[in-house]
């Protein structure tokens, strides 16, 4: 459900970082997952199919763009040269496409485990197809790996110790955390910003955002921020 839209969304979850005895169920759980990812034009049917017959099960199409398409498939490139290990890279070929069809702006869904930290990958969500994986020893690794691109609207911890979760989630550059459970924009009962450069997407949060904002009160703005209650309001 994660590659909905083919990951073109600002609350896809693109990053897992992984405590280091946990890799190989982590792996077992996850990859026979995104290799079952499918993605096509969603009427590519075949000369056999006939009306009434069912279409193909699709979890995405193409990219918004053939240039994003490009894009995305240079920085996985440049990752994979500065020494990031392929774990799956799926290849358009089998692909429900059809005849003729232009599939510049499809990418398949690729897995890179330890992306080097000067790679864009690292430092930015893809907003497509391709989820990095990174193992730590400590919790100040983990938050150190959280934290790598300044600001996420939303993220999760998974952990059998909830109160430890829930003391890591306020080091978090989150505006949402969800404590062994996703997070998303449609919690539409909390505003919906950023914290870090992820402030950048603030501007569709809807009306709560705009009156966490402007409104005042006691000034406090809401999310995974430490106490901003002495801000005055705007």
């Amino acid at each position: 459900k994660g590659f909905e839209y083919g990951k073109q969304r600002c609350t896809a979850y693109p990053r897992f970082v992984v405590q280091r005895d946990l890799v190989d169920d982590f792996l077992d759980m996850y990859l026979p997952v995104v290799r079952s990812i499918r993605f096509g034009h969603p009427l590519a049917v075949g000369d056999d199919w006939s009306a009434g017959d069912p279409l193909p099960e699709l979890d995405f199409g193409p990219l918004i763009s053939a240039a994003k398409a490009d894009e995305l498939r240079r920085k996985v490139d440049e990752a994979v040269r500065g020494g990031a290990v392929p774990l799956h890279r799926g290849k358009l070929d089998g692909a429900p496409f059809l005849d003729g069809q232009d599939t510049s702006a499809y990418v398949a869904p690729a897995v890179l485990l330890a992306p080097p930290g000067r790679s864009r990958l690292m430092h930015a969500e893809p907003f497509g197809p391709v989820d990095t994986i990174v193992v730590v020893d400590t919790t100040d690794e983990l938050l150190a790996q959280m934290n790598a691109s300044n600001g996420a609207l939303v993220a999760s911890l998974a952990c059998d110790d909830e109160e430890l979760a829930g003391k890591l989630a306020v080091d978090l550059q989150a505006f949402k955390v969800g404590i062994n459970k996703p997070r998303s924009r449609g919690d539409r009962d909390e505003p919906f910003g950023g914290r870090g450069a992820s402030w950048k997407g603030a501007f569709v949060g809807g009306d709560l955002l705009v009156q966490a904002v402007t409104v005042g009160g006691d000034g406090r703005l809401y999310g995974n921020f430490p106490d901003y209650s002495s801000y005055p309001a705007t």
